[in-house]
């Protein structure tokens, strides 16, 4: 398996933690769960150090030179990842939990922006 980060450091951008959540909420999700190959993508902030990006599992057959939905965050963010790294992964684990959860994520919480 293969694990991807991707890293924007958001200071030079007019874009801000709470547009890109919107942006996700009505349309940066759904593109990415018809991609072969992705095991799990998650999208991370940091407000304190005003950074945003993502992090994509990848299985160990995965076409990574297949076509993906457009990179629509450095579109709207206006450049490049700050930091963009691809790794292998040695090992993952699960914890125990009740299953799947409707813990979405921040971008999809009931009234909540912050």
């Amino acid at each position: 398996m293969k694990a991807a980060v991707s890293w924007w450091d958001l200071a030079g951008s007019t874009q801000t933690i709470d547009s890109l959540r919107d942006y996700l909420r009505k349309e940066g999700v759904e593109p990415w769960e018809r991609v072969h190959g992705m095991r799990l993508k998650f999208w991370i902030s940091d407000r304190q150090t005003n950074r945003w990006g993502a992090v994509m599992l990848w299985a160990a057959d995965a076409d990574l030179t297949a076509p993906m939905p457009p990179n629509r965050a450095t579109e709207l963010i206006g450049y490049p990842p700050t930091v963009r790294i691809m790794t292998d992964v040695e090992a993952i684990v699960e914890g125990i939990h009740a299953g799947p959860s409707d813990d979405r994520g921040l971008a999809f919480a009931a009234g909540k922006s912050s």
